[in-house]
């Protein structure tokens, strides 16, 4: 019979070649490499057989060369949460950590997930996709104010504005278009956050 020790030290090792996935290319890069620093280090003091990989456009050839028997996924916005990465992993025949592919790329698109949490009857704030030829001054007048403006495939607030005057909306959309070809106003809810 194993110890507790032993059959700890057991488990560690059946994660095999644990690699660590961090950086990436999307605007919360930063954010990604904090998170995979403190994941990657947790794991070698558990004396884990972890990588830290900073991803870049040569992420696929870098996983073929090392065989890792897994991956633990702390990619942030694009490519790491939107089912990309997942759908190369499954590919590769890669274990991962987090969401699958549909819910991946489903959960990162905040206007198609409206659509479902709306088709399943669930409640979600008025909104409205935007376009540089949009009606801002009418868009306004339908939704109410305040009002949320955002990119619908970034996450961490990137290119959020709080818009409390219709005035405010056409600004508001510039700045989340430099993040994002898809817009969304949201009535602003004030509440808990999950």
């Amino acid at each position: 019979m194993m110890t507790p020790d032993q059959s700890s030290q057991a488990q560690i090792q059946s994660f095999g070649k644990v690699a660590v996935l961090m950086g990436g290319l999307s605007a919360e890069r930063e954010i990604s490499l904090q998170s995979g620093r403190a994941v990657f280090e947790a794991l070698v003091r558990k004396g884990v057989d972890a990588t830290a990989i900073d991803v870049d456009e040569n992420i696929l050839n870098r996983l073929i060369n090392d065989k890792p028997d897994c991956v633990f996924n702390i990619l942030h916005g694009r490519g790491g949460e939107d089912g990309r990465i997942q759908a190369a992993l499954e590919l590769l025949g890669i274990a991962y950590t987090g969401s699958g592919v549909l819910s991946s790329a489903l959960s990162m698109h905040k206007y198609l997930t409206k659509q479902v949490w709306q088709g399943c009857g669930l409640s979600t704030p008025p909104s409205r996709l935007l376009e540089a030829s949009s009606d801002f001054d009418a868009i306004a007048a339908e939704l109410g104010l305040p009002l949320i403006v955002k990119p619908v495939q970034e996450g961490s607030s990137i290119g959020m504005t709080k818009v409390d005057k219709a005035s405010q909306l056409q600004a508001a959309f510039q700045e989340a278009v430099k993040y994002d070809n898809e817009i969304i106003a949201e009535k602003w809810i004030q509440g808990t956050e999950y």
